[in-house]
């Protein structure tokens, strides 16, 4: 039982057919496989910064164990090391860290500025001359002080 000229003609046909699908496949999967190697290269980059990015994070905390706005600085705050100066209004989370900086940890210390001390605050912070005494820093730095969150509520509308 042998092939008909037909069927070899399939057959061929065929055979060049499966050759030239073969040629494409691979020609295409070279262009797949360069991105693919692109693609995993790139991920590989982004999970080395992560990691190195982690790291630092670990080694800020570990250096600066208590910074605004965090729980740890609210927790001094609320353990007596220091003072949730961020309370007062005109001060903030921002001017917090300023103060802490300049070495201001306390409301007693808000309150016992002296002018010429509230100048030279000012003017490190970078704030308009009589910002302190104007935003009344240290009436607030009192009644915090005190404990007396509802007057300080009252008058200046910012404890929380």
């Amino acid at each position: 039982m042998g092939f008909t000229a037909n069927q070899w003609a399939i057959l061929a046909l065929v055979l060049v057919l499966g050759w030239l699908l073969g040629l494409l496949s691979r020609s295409g999967g070279g262009r797949w496989r360069r991105a693919y190697e692109q693609e995993k290269l790139a991920r590989e980059t982004a999970e080395t910064r992560h990691t190195a990015a982690r790291e630092r994070i670990v080694e800020l905390e570990r250096t600066h164990p208590v910074g605004p706005g965090t729980a740890t600085a609210v927790g001094a705050a609320a353990s007596g090391s220091r003072d949730d100066l961020a309370l007062i209004r005109g001060i903030g989370r921002m001017r917090e860290t300023s103060l802490n900086e300049t070495g201001i940890h306390s409301y007693r210390q808000i309150e016992d500025l002296s002018a010429a001390d509230a100048d030279r605050l000012e003017a490190r912070l970078g704030l308009t001359q009589g910002t302190v005494a104007r935003e009344e820093w240290r009436e607030q730095a009192a009644m915090l002080r005190d404990r007396r969150i509802d007057d300080h509520r009252t008058r200046y509308g910012t404890v929380v």
